[in-house]
Formats: C-alpha cells, sequence, structure tokens
C-alpha cells in the first residue's frame, strides 16, 4: 500500500495523486460508487468495468454483515470473490448506518446494540468486532467503528461523541495487530476525524486522528443536514491539519458541486449514493445543470441525454427516448440514467484531476460551478 502525492495546484489546494494497492491503482481525486450489498444499484458488474471503469468502490459493513453475512463471505474468498470484482474496494464500518437507525439501536461504551432493518433481530457491534468483520469481508481499505453525530447537535454531545469515537479508535488500532489479513493482499486503515460543525472539535480530532499515523484520514459526521458553507469550513479546517503525505476521504459526499469545492480545499476521495439514487428517480446530471427527465419537456427532444458525450449512453439514447422508458416504467430507464450518473461523477473527478496537473483547474472549476447550479 503506498500514496504518491503527485501534483498540488498552486491557486488551491487541490491535488492530483495515486493510492497503489494490491488491486491496482487509484487516481485521485477520485468519486467512488457506492455498492452497498455487494451491488452498485442497476449496473452490470461488466458495465462497471467497461463503461464506468472506476478505480475503487464502495461496500458497507452493516449490509453485508446482515446479509449474506461473514460466514458466506469467508466461504466465498472474500467480497471481490463473491460479487465478481477485481478492482480496489472500500467498506464504510457501519457506524452512519447505525447512527440511522436512531431508535432501534443504543450507544454504550461497549460499542452499539442494534436492531436489524431487515427482520428485527437483535446484534451488538464493537470495534473489535468491526475490526473482525472487515477482516472477512476483505476490502483494500476500512475504516475504524465511529459514532456519526447529527445534525445540529449541542457542543456537549458533539464532544462526549468525538472522544467516544476517539476512544474507540484506539481499540481499533489494537485489535488490528492481534487479527491478521485473511486474504493474500494487504488492508489499509483510514480513521475518521468528527466533531460536528464546531471548529476547535475539529481541529481536536483532527490532530488526535493525524497522530495515529494512519495510512489515510477520513472526514465523517457531514452531509447529514448542514448548511455547504459550514461544510466546506470543516473540510478546510481538517485538511489545514491532516498530513499532506497521505489521502483524504471525505465521507458520503455530495452534489457535483459539492465534489469540486472540496476537490479545491484538498479533499482526495468521495462516495455518495447521490448518482445512483437520483437517477433512479429521473434526475441527471450534466456539464450544463440537472435535468428531471420525466418533464414534459423532453418528450420530442431527440437530442442525445448530454450533449458532451461523456459517457457511452449519451451517444446511444436520446433524451426523449429515455423519458419514454420512464413514463412506461421501464427498469432500462433506471439503468441508462444510473450509468449516465455515474460516467458523469467519474468524468468530472477525472477532468479535475487533469486541469490539477495542467495548472487549470480554479479557472475551470469555477466555470462548471457556474454551469452546473442550473436546473435545465
Amino acid at each position: 500500500m503506498k500514496f504518491n502525492l503527485l501534483h498540488t495546484d498552486t491557486h488551491t489546494k487541490a491535488r492530483a495523486g495515486e493510492i497503489h494497492t494490491g488491486h491496482g491503482t487509484i487516481q485521485t481525486p477520485i468519486f467512488m460508487p457506492v455498492g452497498t450489498v455487494a451491488s452498485v444499484k442497476g449496473v452490470h458488474q461488466r458495465e462497471l468495468k467497461e463503461d464506468i471503469a472506476p478505480d475503487i468502490i464502495l461496500g458497507n459493513t452493516y449490509h453485508l454483515y446482515l446479509r449474506p453475512g461473514i460466514e458466506i463471505m469467508e466461504k466465498a474468498g472474500g467480497l471481490h470473490q463473491f460479487m465478481g470484482w477485481d478492482g480496489n474496494i472500500l467498506t464504510d464500518s457501519g457506524g452512519y448506518q447505525v447512527y440511522s437507525l436512531s431508535g432501534n439501536r443504543k450507544i454504550k461504551e461497549e460499542g452499539v446494540n442494534f436492531k436489524s432493518h431487515i427482520d428485527g433481530s437483535s446484534h451488538f457491534f464493537s470495534p473489535e468486532r468491526v475490526m473482525e468483520i472487515q477482516r472477512s469481508i476483505g476490502a483494500d481499505i476500512i475504516m475504524t467503528f465511529d459514532e456519526c453525530t447529527p445534525y445540529p447537535c449541542d457542543y456537549a454531545y458533539a464532544k462526549r461523541s468525538m472522544d467516544l469515537t476517539h476512544r474507540w479508535l484506539d481499540r481499533c488500532l489494537d485489535h488490528l495487530k492481534k487479527v491478521p489479513e485473511k486474504y493474500d493482499y494487504p488492508q489499509a486503515f483510514f480513521p475518521i476525524v468528527q466533531g460536528s460543525t464546531y471548529n476547535d472539535l475539529r481541529r481536536q480530532s483532527a490532530e488526535y486522528i493525524a497522530n495515529t499515523n494512519a495510512f489515510g484520514n477520513a472526514i465523517g459526521g457531514l452531509s447529514v443536514g448542514e448548511p455547504a458553507e459550514e461544510m466546506y469550513a470543516m473540510s478546510e479546517i481538517v485538511c489545514d491539519i491532516l498530513p499532506k503525505e497521505k489521502p483524504r476521504y471525505l465521507m458520503g459526499v455530495g452534489t457535483p458541486i459539492n465534489i469540486l469545492e472540496n476537490i479545491a480545499l484538498g479533499i482526495d476521495m468521495f462516495d455518495c449514493v447521490m448518482p445512483t439514487r437520483n437517477a433512479r428517480n429521473g434526475m441527471l446530471f450534466t456539464a450544463h445543470g440537472t435535468i428531471n427527465i420525466k418533464n414534459k419537456k423532453w418528450e420530442d427532444d431527440f437530442s442525445p441525454i448530454d450533449e458532451m458525450g461523456i459517457t457511452f449512453v449519451d451517444t446511444e439514447y436520446t433524451k426523449a427516448y429515455l423519458r419514454h422508458l420512464f413514463a412506461a416504467n421501464e427498469y432500462l430507464g433506471k439503468q441508462i440514467a444510473t450509468i449516465h450518473n455515474l460516467g458523469f461523477y467519474l468524468w468530472l473527478v477525472r477532468t479535475a484531476r487533469e486541469k490539477i496537473i495542467n495548472g487549470e483547474f480554479e479557472t475551470w472549476k469555477t466555470q462548471m460551478v457556474k454551469q452546473m447550479d442550473k436546473r435545465l
């Protein structure tokens, strides 16, 4: 496992780098399609490999633990073998999913008792157990078990939660030393910065996380309802503290504009369900703004889905045809929209990388933010 920082923009804090793992090279900045339950919704693995071609995708410990279960994961030889994906995988530890359960979980020092959203059965996650589960799943990058604070939350709660996350982090690190990797490639570990939207807490947490000297570092607890300006402010504070020679991952973010603004602040890695979820509801992202393909205005528009031809579906299908598929409730419509949105997100970060290397990022970003902030 190795991270090479290749170039830093002269006008912003944007970076271009490479993460090398046992499953290949990840060029940063990168967007990771979300494959929560060993599947990126609506996309066949062949299309994911050939048409979207992300360097890394994301799976989720909570969901994979519940089904198919860890025994199946190990029998298959890990998540890569199970889902037929030979690229990189990152697993979120399940902290956010446990947070989302609200009334169906109880947080205490030892860990979290929770009830399955599937059948109501009772389960327990401790930092140690989550590390063992992620060893069995076998992702290339694994995350610490943390508590994700809601927004808004008062200062006292945010501090208690942050301190608990730090204590859990120490337990994760201790346990990883005792539990060897199960497969024939290394796993990189990322701790997570918390602290809600309080400047001093974010600084404290970033310093604590930086001192662990982990392979990379993540920023959690954002994109949970706070205004975008607060998200950017927290990212800037944290990026100024986290070591420059290690990759930085902003969890669960976000819109195309969010991604470009955070790249400018020094973030390297992103994931979000927005491109796939919005696609299934007929919302398309393009370089010139967002399209609600269900609107009648597209009924007789025989132009490509995106005039720039960013993905293969943009050259094969028209807006009128895609609108027809949604009107007829054909699954193919959701599939085409999903491939388009994921393709656009990957095009966005890849183009950002090119602009960073060429010294054109700031001008390009300003233009793209203005263009994308429109409803077509």
